[in-house]
C-alpha cells in the first residue's frame, strides 16, 4: 500500500477517535412544530444525549435552554428528563402560545455540560401552527344579555349581537348568526339582528322570554349565549290612597329615622304589586321624609319645638304625591298635618360653667361676689319646662366663708375672713372653691354643676433680697465654655412667691466678648462663654439683677481669675529658610541664626527646644538647648554623602519649644505644659565637581517650566537681586567711562609725547597685579534647562536673572578653556556664585599703566610669553580646585 494512503487511513483514524470523545446532542439542530394555545407539557420535540469517552454522566439540570429568542418574560419551553439519555422539549403553559398575537418562531439553545466539563450547544427551531378556533361574544354578552322590551311596541329591531373570530375576522370573512331556541314572537338576521315579530302584551303574560342564540364561523364552529328579553308594563291607571288619617302628633326630639306615619295607595294597573308605586313629598320640609317605596314618613332632622318657627307654630303641613312611574305616569296627592308637642327637653344652662373671682383680702363681709340669674336660662317653650332653680353653696373651703342670699336665688355674697396671711387660708393655698347646681323645676331635673373658684389678691409686704450681700468666685482660665463659675440666690417672702429672673447688668466684658460669662435666668448659676486669660484682665466685676413681678434687687460679684500656663511659647522668627556649604565646621552657628522666645506666663528659663521629624542623622542641634530665651542653631555633625550615609541636601526641621524646663521630671507628666513650633528650611551647597567629562553627550535640550513663588521668608532674594543690578549697572556705567577715556587717550590728534614716560621693564617687573573679587549669593529659582554647546554638560538657568548652575554637580562637568593670553595677572576676575557653584563668568581689564602691552617677565607658565611660545602653568592645579571650592577659588586669586 502507498505511503500516501496510509497517512489518509491514519488521519481518517485520528479525527474518528477525536469525534468519539466529545459529547453530543442528537437529533438537534431541529425544527419542530407545536400548535396554539397548546395546554402545558405539551411534548415539541425529543433528543438525546451521546455521551464522551469517558463515561462521564450529565450533570443534573443539564441539558437546559439557556438562551430564548424572542425572550419571554415567562417561560415558554422547558426540558424534561426521560429514561437514560433521553430528553424531551415540553410547553410550561405559563406563557399562552397565540399565532395572532404572539411570537410564531422560537429559536431555543439547549446547552448540555458532564461531569468533565465537555459541553455542546445546539439550537431547536420551534414553530407555532395556527389553529381554527371558535367565535367569541365579547363583554357582557359573552356571559348573557338581559334586554328590555315596552309592551304594545311594534314588531321590529330589538338588539344588534356581535362576536369575534380570531381567523374570520382577520381575513375580513363574515360570521353567521341564528338563534339556537325556537320562538314564535322574536328572530334572527344572518348578520346578528335580533328583532320581534309579533306584538307584546303585558297583561297576557307575556313577561319574560328567555333565547338562545348562537354564531358560526367559516370553519364550522360554533359558539352561544343567553338573552333573557323581560316585556316592561306599560302605566294607564290613577293610583288610589288607601290611609284615611290626615293628622299626626308627635313630640319634640325625635330621633332622626323614627317613622311618624305610614301612606298607602295601590295601582289597579299593577294590583297585587303595591311596592311598584313610588312616593315623595312636594312640600318644601326638611323636618321630614318619605320612603319613595313604602310610603314611611320618617322625622329627617332635629325637630326643636324651642326654636325657630315652631316656638310660635308647632304644626307642620306637607303634601304627598304617589306615581306609577319616576316620570311620565300617573299619580295623585293629598295633604297631612304633623303638631309638635313641648317636652323638658333642654337642661338650665349658663353661658359659663367656670367663674373665677379676685376679692382683696380686706374686703367686708356681705360682699356680692356673684348673681348666676345673668348667666344662667332655660330654652324650653312652655312652663313648667323653662323654670329652675340653685342648690346650697359647698366646696372644700368655702365653709362660713361664703353664703347664697336668698336661698335657691343664685347670689353668692361673703360672710367669712379672707385674709392672706391667716393660717387657715394659707392652709388651702387662699384658693376657696365653691360648688352649686342649677337644675329644673320639672321632670326629669336636668342639672348642671357651677365652679366658682375665689381667690385672694395678696399685698406686696416684703423686697427682693439676695442671700449674701456680695459674691466671691474663683475660676482658672484653662476651664472651658459652660464651666460653673458660682451661683447667686435671691428670694421674696411675699406670698405667693413669684418666678425670679437674673441677668448681669454690667461688667464681664473682654476685647473680644461683650461679656465673657453667661448667667441661667432660672436658677442665677454663673457660667463661662468662653476661656477668660489671666494675662489680660485677671479680676471681673460683675452687677447682677435679680427681678420678679413686683421688686428688682442688684448684688456685686468679684469673679478672680486664676493663672495658669495656657500660653504657648512664640518665638521669632516663626520660620526660616537657611543655606550652608557641604563642609560647615561641626559646633558652626549656622548663618548665625538665633530664636529668641517669649512666653507670657512663663520665665525665660522656662524653654526647653527639641528638633522633631527632618533631623536626619542628627545634624542640627540648639545651644543652649534650655534654660534661655535666646538660642542657636549649630551644625552638631559632618554632612557624609561620599560614603552613601546622607542623602538629602534639603531639610525641613520643624523645633518644639516647651515651656516644662523648670518643672520636675516628676511633675512634666501632671502639670499643664504648652509647647510652641518653629519651621526651618535647611538647603545644603555641595562642593564643584573638579572632573571634566569626556564621554560624549546627546545633545537633548530639556525644558522644565516651575512657578517661581515668592516666600515671605524669602525676603532677601529680591533685595539682593536688586542691589546687585544696581551694582552691575555702576560697573558697567564705569566701564563705559573707561573706554571713553581710553578712546580719547589713544585715537588723539595730538602729535605731542605722552607727559608721563613709560614704566621701565624692572618697574614692570615688580608690579603686582590687582585681583577684584566681589561674591553675590542668591537664593535663585532655576526654571529652565539647556545643554552647554562646548562641554555637553546639562545646565539650569534662571530666565528672569540670567543665574546658572550645572544640574548634576558631580557628573555635569564643564571642559575647560584655554585661558587668555594675556595671563591669570593680567587682569581682575569677576565670580558670581548661585545658589551651587558652577561656571565662573570673567572680565579682563588691565590698568591704564598696563593697557595694550603684556606682561613678559610676570607671565605664568601656561600664558604665551613675549616672542609668542607657550609656557606651562605652574598654579594650574590651584586653578582646578579653586573651581570646586568658591572659598579656595577667592584665597587663590587674592593670593596671585
Amino acid at each position: 500500500m502507498p505511503s500516501s494512503m496510509w497517512g489518509s487511513v491514519l488521519l481518517l483514524a485520528l479525527l474518528g477517535a477525536t469525534a468519539g470523545e466529545a459529547l453530543h446532542l442528537i437529533h438537534l439542530p431541529a425544527t419542530s412544530n407545536v400548535a396554539e394555545n397548546s395546554p402545558p407539557g405539551t411534548l415539541v420535540h425529543k433528543f438525546s444525549v451521546s455521551l464522551s469517552v469517558s463515561g462521564s454522566p450529565v450533570l443534573p439540570t443539564f441539558p437546559l435552554i439557556i438562551n430564548s429568542n424572542p425572550f419571554t418574560e415567562a417561560e415558554v419551553f422547558t426540558v424534561n428528563s426521560m429514561a437514560g439519555t433521553d430528553f424531551e422539549v415540553v410547553t410550561t403553559g405559563k406563557a399562552q402560545l397565540d399565532f395572532e398575537t404572539g411570537p410564531q418562531t422560537f429559536d431555543l439553545q439547549i446547552y448540555v455540560k458532564d461531569d468533565a466539563g465537555v459541553t455542546d450547544l445546539q439550537v431547536l427551531t420551534v414553530q407555532i401552527t395556527d389553529v381554527n378556533e371558535p367565535p367569541q361574544f365579547q363583554g357582557s354578552l359573552a356571559k348573557g344579555l338581559e334586554l328590555y322590551v315596552a309592551e304594545r311596541e311594534n314588531p321590529g329591531f330589538i338588539y344588534q349581537l356581535e362576536a369575534f373570530d380570531p381567523e374570520d375576522t382577520i381575513r375580513n370573512l363574515p360570521l353567521s348568526y341564528f338563534l339556537i331556541s325556537t320562538s314564535n314572537n322574536f328572530g334572527m338576521s344572518a348578520n346578528g339582528t335580533l328583532f320581534s315579530t309579533t306584538e307584546l302584551d303585558f297583561e297576557a303574560g307575556h313577561k319574560s322570554f328567555p333565547l338562545v342564540a348562537g354564531v358560526r364561523d367559516s370553519g364550522g364552529l360554533k359558539a352561544s349565549t343567553v338573552l333573557q328579553v323581560t316585556i316592561v308594563n306599560m302605566n294607564d291607571e290613577i293610583p288610589r290612597f288607601t290611609s284615611t288619617r290626615r293628622v299626626y302628633s308627635l313630640l319634640e326630639e325625635l330621633s332622626p329615622g323614627t317613622i311618624v306615619a305610614n301612606i298607602t295607595a295601590e295601582d289597579p294597573d299593577d294590583a297585587g304589586f303595591p311596592g311598584r308605586l313610588l312616593y315623595s313629598i312636594t312640600t318644601v320640609c326638611n323636618y321630614f321624609v318619605i320612603n319613595q317605596l313604602t310610603g314611611s314618613i320618617q322625622v329627617a332632622q332635629r325637630i326643636d319645638r324651642d326654636a325657630g318657627e315652631l316656638r310660635q307654630n308647632p304644626s307642620i303641613s306637607l303634601e304627598v304625591l304617589v306615581r306609577d312611574r319616576p316620570s311620565g305616569g300617573q299619580e295623585n296627592r293629598i295633604q297631612i298635618t304633623f303638631i309638635v308637642e313641648d317636652t323638658n327637653d333642654n337642661p338650665a344652662t349658663c353661658t359659663k360653667f367656670s367663674f373665677s373671682i379676685r376679692v382683696t383680702e380686706r374686703a367686708a363681709n356681705g360682699t356680692l361676689l356673684l348673681d348666676l340669674n345673668k348667666f344662667c336660662f332655660d330654652d324650653d317653650s312652655e312652663a313648667p319646662n323653662n323654670k329652675f332653680n340653685f342648690t346650697t353653696p359647698s366646696g372644700v373651703g368655702s365653709s362660713h366663708r361664703f353664703l347664697q342670699d336668698p336661698a335657691g336665688s343664685g347670689k353668692i355674697v361673703l360672710i367669712g375672713d379672707l385674709d392672706y396671711e391667716n393660717p387657715s387660708n394659707l392652709a388651702v393655698g387662699n384658693k376657696f372653691v365653691v360648688m352649686t347646681q342649677v337644675q329644673d323645676m320639672a321632670p326629669p331635673y336636668y342639672k348642671n354643676t357651677i365652679y366658682i373658684s375665689v381667690l385672694t389678691h395678696p399685698e406686696n409686704e416684703f423686697p427682693l433680697l439676695f442671700a449674701s450681700p456680695s459674691y466671691v468666685f474663683n475660676v482658672s482660665e484653662t476651664k472651658p465654655a459652660r464651666t460653673r463659675v458660682g451661683q447667686v440666690q435671691a428670694a421674696d417672702n411675699d406670698y405667693p412667691q413669684s418666678s425670679i429672673s437674673y441677668s448681669i447688668s454690667t461688667g464681664g466684658a473682654s476685647s473680644q466678648h461683650p461679656s465673657i460669662f453667661w448667667i441661667n435666668p432660672k436658677t442665677g448659676e454663673l457660667q463661662l462663654v468662653t476661656k477668660a486669660d489671666y494675662e489680660t484682665t485677671s479680676i471681673y466685676v460683675l452687677r447682677i439683677q435679680a427681678s420678679n413681678d413686683e421688686n428688682t434687687s442688684s448684688v456685686t460679684v468679684t469673679v478672680n481669675i486664676i493663672g495658669e500656663n495656657d500660653e504657648k511659647p512664640m518665638c521669632t522668627p516663626n520660620s526660616y529658610f537657611l543655606t550652608i556649604p557641604v563642609d560647615l565646621k561641626v559646633g558652626t552657628n549656622i548663618q548665625n541664626f538665633k530664636l529668641i522666645c517669649t512666653d507670657l506666663d512663663s520665665s525665660p528659663q522656662s524653654f526647653r527646644y527639641s528638633i522633631g521629624p527632618g533631623n536626619v542623622n542628627n545634624h542640627f542641634t540648639f545651644s543652649p538647648n534650655a534654660g534661655s530665651n535666646v538660642t542657636h542653631l549649630l551644625l552638631a555633625s559632618r554632612f557624609d554623602y561620599a560614603g552613601g550615609l546622607d542623602k538629602i541636601w534639603n531639610y525641613k526641621l520643624l523645633v518644639y519649644i516647651t515651656d516644662d524646663n523648670l518643672l520636675p521630671g516628676r511633675r512634666r507628666a501632671e502639670a499643664l505644659v504648652e509647647t510652641g513650633t518653629v519651621t526651618l528650611s535647611i538647603k545644603v551647597i555641595p562642593h564643584p565637581s573638579t572632573a571634566v567629562t569626556t564621554i560624549p553627550r546627546p545633545r537633548i535640550t530639556y525644558q522644565i517650566l516651575r512657578e517661581n513663588i515668592y516666600s515671605s521668608s524669602a525676603w532677601y532674594v529680591p533685595f539682593i537681586i536688586t542691589v546687585g543690578s544696581i551694582l552691575l549697572l555702576s560697573l558697567l556705567v564705569t566701564l563705559i567711562i573707561l573706554l571713553a577715556k581710553a578712546i580719547y587717550r589713544h585715537c588723539s590728534c595730538k602729535a605731542g609725547k605722552d607727559k608721563k614716560p613709560l614704566a621701565k621693564k624692572e618697574d614692570r617687573k615688580n608690579t603686582r597685579s590687582e585681583v577684584m573679587v566681589e561674591m553675590v549669593k542668591t537664593s535663585t529659582i532655576f526654571d529652565g534647562e539647556a545643554v552647554d554647546p562646548v562641554t555637553g554638560g546639562i545646565y539650569e538657568f534662571n530666565s528672569k536673572t540670567g543665574a546658572r548652575k550645572w544640574k548634576d554637580p558631580l557628573t555635569q562637568l564643564p571642559n575647560w578653556t584655554e585661558l587668555s593670553p594675556w595671563g591669570a595677572a593680567a587682569g581682575s576676575w569677576r565670580i558670581t556664585a548661585g545658589d551651587v557653584p558652577g561656571p565662573q563668568r570673567r572680565t579682563h581689564d588691565l590698568g591704564d599703566g598696563q593697557r595694550g602691552k603684556a606682561q613678559t617677565e610676570d607671565t605664568e607658565p601656561g600664558f604665551r610669553s613675549g616672542d609668542g611660545k607657550l609656557g606651562i602653568p605652574k598654579n594650574r592645579d590651584s586653578a582646578l580646585a579653586s573651581r570646586a571650592n568658591p572659598q579656595t577659588t577667592q584665597r587663590n586669586i587674592n593670593g596671585i
